[in-house]
């Protein structure tokens, strides 16, 4: 039976729904995505998929179900979709270590960094909180390159999908703290992580996804300057 695409439910700018969109594409997994504008997530249609009004969510219709909250959908997928263990591995305490990782990246990572963001584009400047959240961001990155250290991946010998779900907002690191001169330190303090991100941004999935989504932000952004 021909597989039916899994419907994304994205918005250009949010890198959570790229994350799903990274692993979708790793799988080879046929997907079509749908842009939902941040005026509408509190919305119906939209709401009534995602009672939370945030984005990302997918619509299965393999398997008849929809979900919510990227960490869930990440592991639905690998669940689902990765009987052969592409991205990830079914031993101890690997399979354990993929969790922890996940985990850190959804409460640690994407929060953080999304704070940091949303202060940098405030009309009024909070410093106290700019700083605090620069200091997560460096926190957080402290933490993957000492885990990083003489690895080339976070868990066992290959990427694995808390590598991918890592991508789109380490990506965005010179966006949210808008400081050439802070993006350098990190560059210089943190080489594991960069070294990483390279190796990440090399592979053909990566490349894909993330062309596809400088390319819907070149489009939003050009919607917005009519």
């Amino acid at each position: 039976m021909t597989m039916q695409p899994i419907t994304l439910y994205s918005h250009p700018i949010g890198p959570n729904p790229w994350k799903v969109a990274l692993i979708l594409s790793a799988l080879q997994i046929p997907y079509e995505t749908v842009t939902v504008d941040f005026a509408d997530v509190k919305k119906s249609p939209y709401v009534d998929l995602c009672p939370n009004g945030r984005l990302p969510t997918i619509v299965d219709p393999n398997k008849d179900i929809t979900l919510w909250e990227s960490g869930a959908i990440v592991n639905y997928l690998i669940e689902t979709y990765d009987p052969s263990h592409r991205l990830s591995y079914d031993t101890f305490p690997e399979r354990h270590q993929l969790q922890q990782w996940l985990h850190f990246q959804v409460s640690g990572q994407g929060p953080y960094y999304g704070q940091l963001g949303w202060f940098q584009r405030q009309p009024e400047r909070v410093s106290l909180a700019i700083e605090r959240y620069t200091g997560e961001i460096r926190r957080v990155m402290g933490v993957l390159d000492q885990a990083l250290q003489g690895k080339e991946w976070l868990v066992g010998e290959k990427c694995t999908f808390v590598d991918l779900c890592f991508v789109p907002w380490q990506e965005l690191v010179p966006f949210v703290v808008g400081d050439e001169r802070i993006v350098q330190e990190l560059t210089e303090q943190y080489p594991n992580v960069h070294a990483w991100m390279e190796r990440m941004k090399a592979k053909p999935e990566v490349r894909k996804v993330l062309q596809e989504k400088s390319e819907a932000m070149a489009m939003a952004m050009a919607k917005s300057t009519k």
